[in-house]
């Protein structure tokens, strides 16, 4: 399992994600499940990643390859005309990883991996997609700020409740690590380092990208200063009368 999250706000876009792989609980592995591509001054592509792990990095390699070799498939990731193309290319590709993965006969579930893409090509606004194992895909909007892919259940509460368009990247990197402490605190199956990424709009180029580790100082302060909060919120609610 794991748990990423790919976020709009009005100064750009905000990508997080953790690192754990499990095949069972004796079998804990640190995947990257954060990959970017950029053309200074043209574009900047995210694409968080969920699933069978085998199918996520064969569609991270193929695209990786492909963005290399045009010859392979043109557009490639860095050379599709729109986000649209781009989050299109990124759906046929995992099509294709899944056909080649689960002959006919066998469960194609078993391979099934969906993926959050985000980004800003030249000339056209910043957007946001979720991608589906089947290959196809939705897009963000004033309703939908944000995806999820993953553990969601634990960490989207926070989310609904206190995103706002207007808020700063660093209000939104807050929010991030709250929702991701919830989730840690929930689930053995989504564990750090957590990867963080954002994205500042018109810019054209990577703003931050930084790793928190269990030790970071600002990951502790923000999960036990929302313990506290929490506490002290419930305290203050009126007891039941009967």
């Amino acid at each position: 399992m794991t748990y990423c999250v790919g976020l709009k706000i009005d100064r750009g876009l905000v990508f997080m994600s953790d690192t754990r792989t499990n095949a069972g609980v004796d079998n804990v592995s640190v995947f990257r499940k954060m990959h970017s591509w950029a053309k200074p001054g043209e574009r900047v592509l995210v694409l968080l990643s969920a699933g069978n792990l085998a199918t996520t990095q064969a569609v991270i390699s193929l695209l990786e390859e492909r963005s290399k070799a045009p010859d392979e498939r043109n557009p490639t990731i860095l050379e599709a005309p729109s986000m649209y193309q781009a989050a299109r290319l990124v759906g046929d590709t995992v099509k294709e990883v899944i056909q080649q993965s689960a002959p006919t006969g066998q469960n194609a579930d078993a391979f099934g991996a969906s993926f959050i893409l985000g980004g800003q090509i030249n000339g056209m606004e910043p957007r946001l997609f979720l991608i589906y194992p089947e290959g196809n895909f939705i897009e963000s909007g004033e309703d939908t700020p944000f995806f999820q892919i993953g553990e969601t259940k634990y960490g989207k509460p926070i989310l609904v409740r206190a995103h706002e368009p207007t808020m700063s990247f660093e209000e939104t990197v807050k929010l991030l690590l709250v929702s991701f402490d919830s989730t840690l605190k929930s689930n053995l199956s989504v564990g750090m380092p957590l990867d963080l990424l954002y994205y500042e709009r018109d810019s054209f180029k990577i703003a931050m990208q930084k790793r928190f580790e269990q030790d970071d100082s600002y990951y502790r302060a923000i999960s036990d200063g929302w313990s506290s909060a929490l506490k002290t919120a419930f305290a203050s609610l009126p007891d039941f009368m009967r």
